[in-house]
């Protein structure tokens, strides 16, 4: 039986530097299980800081793009973007009005860099021929200054403007973004059914928002595409561009884009985390001499998501309750979860600030003959001293292994295989082993097993 894939459209212009307009949109789609179409109404010539040439598509054009996709495959919600002139515009509102095809309006005016992407003459045109037609409008506070014909400089200013779009519209709700106020925190404000509904969120300290605006419209369309209600679509899509500007791109000289794969991709990391790490922790359990290396307070081995969404320990997976000891093998207590382990969490995170591909480690334990079979191998190592540890180090919790591999790394400039940690009065001394994967650590650690076997078999004899 055919399951039907929800069908959205975007009708918008291009983005040449791929942060926002169609490019941002499908992104979008994808993320979030809708299969993306397209209307393209403009091409535009930009990057994170300026536009420097648009090109507008005939508007017989996009209304054909629109037909294309419609008597095919239908469509289950569209959104807009740039419609620069008051002939696209009216073109697409007819399209629409003829199809019946629920819309997400984001009014798009002004680009990041400041660039005017609606013409002033299309203004008027926008509010009495497009916004009637829509489900969801979604003005920033620029924006919604120009459809409302007032100023805002507050939250009550906020309301009153978005009722008054709605009322001079008819358009079924207003999402009126309150980014752009300076406060502490960022409200948005959701005027639907005659009713103010606030949404607040902590504001998010970047200047890579290029793009917020497209994605988070093409959000909303995308979760009415899959039949969710209006104000579910929102708050979904609300949630959704935190995700895509919390974890955005540090690209470009201007304001680097939002991340709307981030969505899909840290789940999908999340998943190929704990598969490596399942596997490597297998190799462990069925390997006698990895048993030897167990030190007093157990072992663990952890293995953070990729650099550019490691923002903290519970990006990082290890094992509850750690790795033991069982007579001559390993066990892991339990599978890997993510935040079980603030140890190696830290050294993890401390390498990945030197060296992104360094993602996991194990410790193991201190012992001369160890060290012997490390240095056999031909395995890069490094230590430090906590004799030379700073006092606010010592004092400050969880400051220590960081501080340590820090120092460890910087002394032969480079993330080594191992780093030792050589101990203090009543502080036990212990090895870490550093690899790209948890695989990759563990097939070290085999490795390392073997060679310390062979030593103390020599020196048995």
């Amino acid at each position: 039986m055919n399951k039907k894939i929800p069908i959205a459209m975007t009708i918008a212009g291009s983005d040449s530097v791929g942060g926002a307009g169609i490019q941002a949109d499908l992104k979008t789609f994808a993320s979030l299980g809708v299969h993306g179409t397209t209307a393209i109404t403009a091409i535009t010539a930009q990057n994170t800081f300026t536009v420097t040439a648009i090109q507008e598509i005939l508007p017989e054009i996009v209304v054909k793009q629109i037909e294309a996709v419609y008597s095919d495959t239908g469509i289950d919600a569209a959104k807009t973007g740039m419609l620069s002139s008051v002939e696209i515009i009216e073109s697409v509102s007819r399209t629409i009005k003829n199809y019946s095809i629920p819309l997400v309006v984001d009014p798009v005016m002004v680009a990041k860099s400041g660039a005017r992407l609606l013409k002033e003459n299309a203004v008027e045109s926008l509010i009495r021929n497009l916004l009637p037609l829509a489900w969801v409008v979604t003005p920033n506070i620029p924006e919604a200054e120009i459809i409302a014909g007032m100023k805002i400089k507050n939250l009550e200013d906020m309301k009153k403007a978005a009722e008054i779009i709605s009322k001079r519209t008819g358009a079924l709700s207003i999402v009126l973004k309150g980014g752009h106020l300076e406060s502490e925190k960022v409200i948005d404000v959701v005027y639907y059914e005659g009713k103010i509904i606030t949404l607040e969120d902590e504001r998010i300290q970047t200047k890579n928002t290029h793009g917020t605006g497209c994605s988070f419209s093409a959000a909303i369309a995308a979760e009415i595409a899959k039949g969710n209600d209006i104000i579910n679509s929102i708050k979904k899509a609300k949630e959704f561009i935190n995700y895509a500007i919390k974890y955005s791109l540090p690209i470009g000289k201007g304001h680097g884009p939002v991340n709307p794969v981030a969505w899909l991709e840290i789940k999908a990391e999340k998943n190929l985390v704990i598969e490596n790490l399942m596997e490597a922790v297998k190799i462990l359990e069925t390997n006698e001499d990895i048993a030897e290396l167990i030190p007093e307070v157990q072992m663990n081995i952890g293995m953070a998501i990729k650099n550019i969404y490691a923002r903290g320990l519970n990006d990082v997976a290890a094992i509850p309750g750690r790795v033991v000891r069982i007579g001559k093998r390993v066990k892991a207590s339990y599978y890997p979860e993510f935040g079980a382990s603030s140890h190696i969490a830290r050294a993890i995170l401390k390498a990945m600030e030197f060296n992104e591909n360094f993602r996991s480690a194990a410790n193991i334990k201190y012992d001369e003959d160890v060290i012997e079979a490390i240095k056999l191998l031909g395995f890069s190592m490094s230590y430090y001293d906590r004799k030379e540890e700073p006092e606010e180090i010592k004092t400050k919790e969880g400051a220590t292994i960081p501080w340590g591999v820090e120092v460890a790394i910087k002394r032969i400039g480079k993330v080594p295989d191992v780093i030792i940690d050589k101990g203090d009065f009543g502080k036990e001394g212990a090895i870490k082993v550093f690899g790209y994967n948890a695989v990759d650590v563990a097939n070290k650690l085999i490795k390392i097993a073997k060679k310390y076997r062979e030593i103390k078999s020599s020196k048995s004899k």
